[in-house]
């Protein structure tokens, strides 16, 4: 059985109404997991936005003088041995993560989205081709594939993201063209399909709008994914560059001074922790409110 070859579910879909928004949000309402989930992702959010007004400090400027503090009235979570304040560091270090985070896993997941989609649309020769090239890309390492891609080309935000897309793309589109399967036979794609409508033109108009659900979760989830990855590689030297702000890189360089100031390496690890449970749970809620089983689509 190849990466692409999965049993279509069973369940009819129907095409989506003009008040599909608002079952949706009646869904989400009903699920207080994902609605914890969110608030927690929210509060994240907020905290990188409103960084400059919750610190005077900067979180670059090194100061060798006030190196290695601990918690005080000055500094609630101390300072690195560089001196510089921990928590400045801490609430700027979301704004890289985020924004890194999403923009891979927006990419990552768009692109998954259509080729799965195409895929489950297309079959043929098209959808077995495809499935040889992903159980290519699947039988290397995740970890081994970041790295071969950030060694050759580089660091920094935008080859993380190529580096991310590659990983996971294949992945997504399992799930995706999964999904996809169950929409394809309906009568509504048939119908499109007799007006003789183009492929992507039935894509964006039949088969999207009923699989809205599933790639909501998958964002969801992937994302927690890849903020993990990011801040792994961060830690290995591979991602954000000193002096920025990013948590992997936080405990990285404070590990060797974990006994002196714990806080400058575990005020990272507590905010990068709160953000995956965040989105993990994000995840889990959505997929039960919208009634998207993760296991059968393939995640």
């Amino acid at each position: 059985m190849t990466a692409l070859d999965t049993t279509p579910a069973t369940t009819a879909a129907t095409p989506a109404g003009p008040h599909a928004v608002t079952r949706a949000w009646r869904a989400l309402r009903s699920s207080r997991t994902a609605l914890a989930g969110l608030a927690v992702v929210a509060a994240h959010i907020l905290v990188a936005l409103l960084a400059p007004l919750l610190t005077s400090y900067d979180p670059i400027t090194a100061d060798a003088s006030h190196a290695l503090l601990g918690p005080s009235t000055q500094h609630w979570a101390g300072t690195d041995q560089y001196g510089r304040d921990v928590l400045a560091r801490v609430l700027y270090g979301g704004r890289y993560a985020l924004g890194v985070s999403v923009a891979a896993t927006l990419v990552t997941v768009a692109l998954g989205t259509v080729v799965g989609c195409a895929a489950a649309l297309r079959g043929g020769w098209f959808d077995d081709l495809l499935g040889r090239v992903l159980d290519a890309i699947l039988s290397v390492p995740s970890i081994l594939a970041l790295l071969v891609v950030v060694t050759a080309l580089g660091t920094g935000p935008a080859v993380i993201v190529l580096a991310i897309a590659v990983i996971y793309v294949p992945q997504v589109v399992r799930v995706v063209r999964g999904a996809a399967l169950a929409v394809v036979p309906m009568d509504y794609v048939t119908a499109a399909r007799a007006r003789g409508e183009s492929t992507w033109a039935i894509l964006r108009r039949e088969v999207l709008p009923n699989i809205t659900d599933v790639v909501c979760v998958e964002f969801a989830m992937r994302a927690s994914w890849v903020v993990l990855l990011i801040s792994s590689l961060s830690f290995l030297g591979f991602g954000a560059d000193p002096p920025t702000p990013d948590w992997g890189l936080m405990v990285a360089e404070n590990r060797t001074a974990i006994t002196v100031v714990p806080m400058a390496s575990l005020a990272p690890i507590i905010a990068l922790a709160t953000l995956v449970v965040g989105l993990n749970l994000a995840a889990d809620g959505l997929a039960k409110a919208w009634g998207v089983d993760r296991i059968r689509e393939g995640s």
